[in-house]
C-alpha cells in the first residue's frame, strides 16, 4: 500500500493520472486562432455603441482550478484512499492466536473475535498455518491447520464464565518455531509467566490488551444489619459511579428489580463498597446482584442462603426464664445460637403462624389443641419446618403412643431412657458418626458429647429411614418425616443441658444450620460442605446471564469447597448449588479474589484493541468532485450571462444546496461508525421479508438447484395458502454471506458438493439465526442412493458445513415429536424420495411420558435444524401454472407420497411459527380422539 502521510492508497497506480493535469490545464487555456480582419464600411455605423453584456474570450483561471480540483478528486477517489490503514509486515511460519477467553473478556468479546478472525484471514493470505486456543479450556495439544479450517470455528467461539488456568498449556505447545498473538484480558493468572516464556522461546509474541476496565463484584455478605457489596476495577482511573441492582421474584413470582444502590469509585480508587439496608422479607427474595450495564459474569453475584436470615419462632413448654433459672429455660440455648443468624419471632403459636415463619421450634411442647394442630399442618403443607425437642412433658404425655401423631415423625415409648433407670445405660452415650443420606453427614462428632437421658422411639418398620442421627448403640437421636411440602424433625433430647451437653457444643449450631433452621451470613467452610452431594440448580454464562442447569451431575462437597476458595473452573461452572438443606453460590468472583494486572517482560509489543480505526475516504473525494462540478456548472452559467433574474438565481442556489446535501448524506452514510452505506437491495430485502411471512432458500451457486428450491417453496406456499391461516409471499433466495438472516423464520438449504464453506461472518450469522428461534432444513437430496449422513458426497459435504455450526445433539424424529402433529398427524416424512431417516434436536434425557398424555414433553422450543435427504423441494415444486414439476413415484401411490410431502412441509412451517404449541395439555382430548385412543 502506497502511503502519503496517514493516508494510504489501495490502487496507487491510478495516481499517475494526476500527471496529466498540467496538460489538461494547457488544453483548456488554449486560445483559438485570431480572426482575419476585413474592413467593412458599414461598420462605421456601429462606432460608439456599447454592449451591455460582455462575453469572455477565455476561461478564467479560477474556473480552470476548480475543474482541475474535480478531476484530481476523482482520480484520488478511485485510487482507494484509506485514512490510518493498518499495515503489518507479512510474517512467515505458523501463527498461534491465544485468547484468555474468561469472563473478563466478555466486556468486548465481539471485538476480540473480530481481531482473531482478521489475524486468521491475514495469515491465510500469507499462506501461514494457524492455530487458535482458548485458555479457559482444558489443555490439549496445539495443532496448526489451514486458515480456512480454523476461521469458521474462531467466529463461533464464546467466552467462558471462569478465568483461565494456564499452568498446563506450556506443555501442550508444539515443537518448532511459530509467532504468537495473545489476546489478553489484562489480568494476571496462575501460570502466565511460564506460558509466556514458552511462547517467547518459539518466536515473536505480540500482546493485545483492551483499555476498558475490568469490574469484579465480590459475593454479597450480610453484616451489621445490611447487605455489604464490594467491587474492584482494573485499571483504576477517573471517578466512576456504577449502579448495582438486586433482582428477585416479586410476590407474584415475576422477576424484577427489588433494590438499587450506587457503587462510587473515587479518582484512582480500585475498590468501592456499598451497603444495602433491606427488610428481611425483601432481602430473602433476592436471587442475584448485578452491575447495571456490564455484561460479564464477574459483574454478577448470585445470592444464596447466606443472605437469607430465616424467620424462626421459639415456643417453650414451660417458662423458666426468671432470674436464676434462665439457664434451665428450654429455649435459652436455642435463643443464644439463633439470635446472631436468624430473626426470632415470639408469641403464642397461633400468633407466630400469622407472621409466616420459616421455622417453628417447639421445645418440650407435648399436646396442641385441634385448632393449633390444623393451623400447623396447613403451614407445613406450604413448606414450613417444625423442629421439636423432647423434654419431661413430652416424655410423660400420651402423645404419639398408640398411633403416630401427625406432628411427630415417629411413635414414642412411654417414659424415657436414663442413666440408672429401668431402661438404663451403664454410662452416658455418645453420638455415632452421621450416616450417608443424613443432612449431618460429614460433621465431626466431638468425643465429649454425652447423652444421659432421651425419649425412645417405637421400633416401627420405617424407623430406620426416618433416623438421621443416632447414638453409638443405634438408638435414634434425631428423626424426621415429610409432611406436605414441609417436614417435622424431632430431637429426642432437651434443647437445654438437662438431658445432654449437646446444646453446649458447636455441633449443636452446625446441626441447626444443616437443618436450615439458621444460616450463617458467611461463606461456608469446607467442613460444612463435605460429606454431601451438591447439585447445580442455576448456572451463569460468561455474560452473567443465569440459566437453569438442567440435568447436570452433582459435585462432591470437598470439590465445591475448593472451588469457593480458588474460583470456578472447567470442572465447576459458576452457579447455585443445592445440598440437602441449603444452597451455596459459587460466583465467578470469589471472596478473596484480587484483580492484579498482567506484568509482561520488558520489550514485549503490546497493542490495544482500541486502535485508530481505518477510514475509507473514497466517498469524501468523490463528494468533493461532485460539488466542484456543480459549482462549475453554476459558474459557467453565470459567465455566459444566463443567470439573469431572481428566479434563475434562486433555482441555481436550490440545485447547489440539493447537491451539497446529497453528497454530505452519502458520505455520512458511509462514514458513520465506520460502516458502508445501506445497500438499496438490502433495504428492499428487509421490506420484502418482514411485511409478511417469507420462506427462504439458501443460494448454492448451482442455478438448477436454486431454481428447484424456489419452485418447491412456491408450491409449499400455495398449499399453506389453501389449507392454513399462513399466507406466505413469494420465496426469496438468500445469500448467507451478504443477506440478513433474521428476517426469515425458515431456511431450506439444498446441499450440493460444489458449495464453498461459509465464511466466519456467515457462520456467525447462521449461529445467531439458530440460537434465536430460526430453523434450517438441510436436504442432501440423496435418499435414493444413501441415507442422510451416509457415504454420499452431499452428506460428507454437509458434515463439513455443520462443523462450524452450533448444532445440538440430534436423533431421528421420535413418534411423539411435536413435528408429527403441528397440523397433520404424521409418522413418515417423504419427499420425492422416502425411507431415509429425518434428524431433529434430541429430546432431553429426562423426557418421560406422563399418564393421560399421548406424547412426551420434548424440547421446549423449535428444533433449530432438520436434516434429511428426501429431496422435499422437488416434491413441493410447481411451475407458473401450479402444475407439479417432477414426478413422485407411480400412479396413485406417487401422488399420495406427494401429498404426504406437502403435509410434512405444512407441519414444518407450522412448527417453526408455533413452537411446542401442540404439546399443551389443552390439545390432549382432540389428539386422543384423532389417534383413536
Amino acid at each position: 500500500m502506497f502511503m502519503l502521510g496517514p493516508v494510504g492508497f489501495t490502487a496507487p497506480l491510478l495516481l499517475w493520472g494526476l500527471v496529466a493535469l498540467p496538460v489538461l490545464w494547457l488544453i483548456l487555456r488554449a486560445v483559438p486562432p485570431a480572426p482575419i480582419r476585413r474592413r467593412f464600411p458599414g461598420v462605421a455605423l456601429l462606432l460608439g455603441l456599447k454592449d451591455e453584456e460582455s462575453e469572455t474570450d477565455r476561461t478564467p483561471w479560477w474556473l480552470l482550478a476548480l475543474r482541475m480540483l474535480a478531476v484530481a478528486a476523482v482520480i484520488a477517489g478511485f485510487a482507494g484512499p484509506v485514512l490510518n490503514p493498518v499495515q503489518r509486515e507479512a510474517g512467515t511460519g505458523p501463527l498461534l492466536v491465544v485468547m484468555d477467553g474468561g469472563w473478563a473478556d466478555a466486556r468486548d468479546w465481539p471485538r476480540r473475535v473480530e481481531r482473531a478472525v482478521a489475524l486468521v484471514d491475514e495469515a491465510g493470505r500469507d499462506g501461514r498455518a494457524v492455530a487458535v486456543v482458548r485458555l479457559t479450556d482444558a489443555p490439549e495439544a496445539v495443532v496448526f491447520r489451514t486458515a480456512d479450517a480454523v476461521g469458521g470455528r474462531v467466529a463461533a467461539l464464546a467466552p467462558q464464565a471462569w478465568l483461565p488456568d494456564m499452568a498446563g498449556w506450556a506443555r501442550a505447545l508444539p515443537a518448532g518455531a511459530f509467532d504468537t498473538y495473545w489476546l489478553s484480558d489484562g489480568l494476571d493468572h496462575a501460570g502466565r509467566g511460564a506460558l509466556f516464556d514458552a511462547l517467547a522461546a518459539r518466536g515473536a509474541v505480540t500482546v493485545f490488551e483492551s483499555p476498558r476496565p475490568v469490574v469484579a463484584l465480590a459475593p454479597a455478605v450480610f453484616a451489621e444489619g445490611a447487605v455489604q457489596l464490594t467491587a474492584q476495577r482494573l485499571p483504576a482511573g477517573a471517578a466512576l459511579d456504577l449502579a448495582v441492582i438486586a433482582r428477585g421474584p416479586d410476590p407474584a413470582g415475576i422477576e424484577r428489580e427489588l433494590a438499587r444502590g450506587a457503587l462510587r469509585f473515587g479518582a484512582g480508587d480500585g475498590r468501592a463498597e456499598l451497603a444495602l439496608a433491606l427488610p428481611p422479607e425483601l432481602r430473602n427474595r433476592i436471587t442475584r446482584f448485578e452491575v447495571e450495564g456490564l455484561r460479564s459474569a464477574g459483574a454478577v453475584s448470585l445470592a444464596d442462603d447466606s443472605l437469607k436470615r430465616r424467620k424462626v419462632a421459639l415456643i417453650g413448654g414451660r417458662d423458666d426464664a426468671e432470674e436464676g433459672l434462665q439457664l434451665l429455660s428450654p429455649t435459652h440455648y436455642l435463643r443464644q445460637a439463633l439470635e446472631p443468624v436468624a430473626d426470632l419471632v415470639d408469641g403464642s403459636l397461633m400468633d407466630v403462624l400469622q407472621a409466616g415463619p420459616d421455622v417453628v421450634v417447639l421445645a418440650d411442647v407435648a399436646a396442641l389443641t385441634q385448632e393449633e394442630q390444623d393451623a400447623v399442618l396447613g403451614w407445613l403443607d406450604d413448606g414450613g419446618l417444625l423442629l421439636r425437642f423432647a423434654g419431661p412433658r413430652l416424655a410423660a404425655s400420651e402423645v404419639s403412643r398408640l398411633s403416630e401423631d401427625p406432628l411427630l415423625p415417629v411413635r414414642l415409648r412411654e417414659g424415657g431412657r436414663t442413666v440408672g433407670g429401668a431402661m438404663s445405660w451403664g454410662e452416658p452415650k455418645t453420638l455415632a458418626p452421621f450416616p450417608e443420606g443424613s443432612p449431618f453427614h460429614g460433621l465431626a462428632v466431638p468425643e465429649e458429647i454425652a447423652v444421659r437421658e432421651q425419649v425412645l422411639a417405637q421400633p416401627d418398620p420405617d424407623l430406620a429411614e426416618r433416623t438421621i442421627a443416632a447414638l453409638e448403640d443405634g438408638t435414634p437421636l434425631v428423626t424426621r418425616k415429610e409432611v406436605g411440602q414441609g417436614q417435622v424433625v424431632l430431637v429426642h433430647v432437651t434443647a437445654n443441658a438437662e438431658w445432654s451437653n449437646l446444646p453446649l457444643s458447636g455441633l449443636f449450631v452446625q446441626m441447626l444450620e444443616r437443618l436450615a433452621v439458621s444460616t450463617r451470613p458467611v461463606t461456608p467452610e469446607a467442613g460444612d460442605l463435605e460429606g454431601q452431594v451438591w447439585v447445580p440448580e442455576v448456572v451463569l454464562d460468561a455474560y452473567g446471564v443465569p440459566a437453569d442447569a438442567g440435568e447436570v451431575a452433582g459435585v462432591a462437597g470437598a470439590a465445591l469447597a475448593d472451588a469457593l476458595g480458588a474460583g470456578p473452573s472447567v470442572a465447576m461452572q459458576p452457579g447455585l448449588y443445592a445440598g440437602a438443606e441449603r444452597r451455596v453460590a459459587l460466583n465467578a468472583v470469589t471472596a478473596g479474589m484480587d484483580l492484579v494486572p498482567a506484568a509482561w517482560p520488558a520489550g514485549t509489543v503490546i497493542e490495544g484493541l482500541e486502535a485508530v480505526p481505518e477510514r475509507v475516504l473514497k466517498g469524501w473525494f468523490l463528494t468533493v468532485a461532485l460539488v466542484a462540478l456543480m459549482v462549475d456548472v453554476l459558474a459557467s452559467l453565470w459567465l455566459s450571462g444566463r443567470l439573469v433574474g431572481a428566479r434563475s438565481r434562486a433555482g441555481a442556489a436550490a440545485v447547489l444546496l440539493a447537491a451539497l446535501l446529497a453528497g454530505a448524506g452519502d458520505v455520512w452514510a458511509q462514514e458513520v461508525a465506520g460502516r458502508a452505506p445501506v445497500d438499496p437491495a438490502v433495504e428492499a430485502l428487509a421490506l420484502e421479508a418482514t411485511t409478511a411471512v417469507v420462506l427462504g432458500h439458501v443460494l448454492t451457486g448451482d442455478a438448477r438447484v436454486d431454481e428447484v428450491a424456489e419452485a418447491g417453496l412456491r408450491g409449499l406456499g400455495e398449499r399453506l395458502w389453501e389449507r392454513t391461516a399462513i399466507e406466505p409471499e413469494a420465496p426469496v433466495g438468500v445469500d448467507i454471506e451478504r443477506d440478513e438472516l433474521a428476517f426469515f423464520p425458515f431456511l431450506y438449504w439444498p446441499v450440493t458438493t460444489g458449495q464453498s464453506l461459509p465464511s466466519a461472518n456467515a457462520y456467525r450469522k447462521l449461529n445467531e439465526f439458530l440460537r434465536t428461534g430460526g430453523m434450517i432444513l438441510f436436504d442432501t437430496r440423496d435418499a435414493d442412493v444413501a441415507g442422510a449422513g451416509g457415504s454420499s458426497a452431499e452428506a460428507a459435504h454437509l458434515q463439513r458445513i455443520a462443523a462450524g455450526l452450533d448444532i445440538p445433539p440430534l436423533e431421528p424424529v421420535p413418534q411423539d415429536h411435536v413435528l408429527t402433529r403441528t397440523f397433520y398427524l404424521l409418522q413418515d416424512f417423504p419427499g420425492r424420495f422416502g425411507g431415509a431417516p429425518v434428524w431433529v434436536e434430541a429430546a432431553p434425557p429426562d423426557a418421560e411420558q406422563r399418564e393421560g398424555m399421548p406424547f412426551r414433553n420434548l424440547n421446549d422450543g423449535v428444533t433449530p435444524v432438520v436434516i434429511g435427504g428426501n429431496d422435499w423441494a422437488s416434491a413441493w415444486a410447481v411451475d407458473g401454472m401450479g402444475v407439479p414439476m417432477f414426478p413422485v413415484g407411480r400412479g396413485f401411490a406417487g401422488e399420495r407420497q406427494r401429498e404426504m410431502a406437502n403435509r410434512f412441509g405444512i407441519n414444518l412451517v407450522m412448527h417453526v411459527l408455533t413452537g411446542n404449541y401442540k404439546s399443551d395439555q389443552v390439545h390432549v382430548p382432540a389428539l386422543l380422539e384423532r389417534l383413536g385412543q
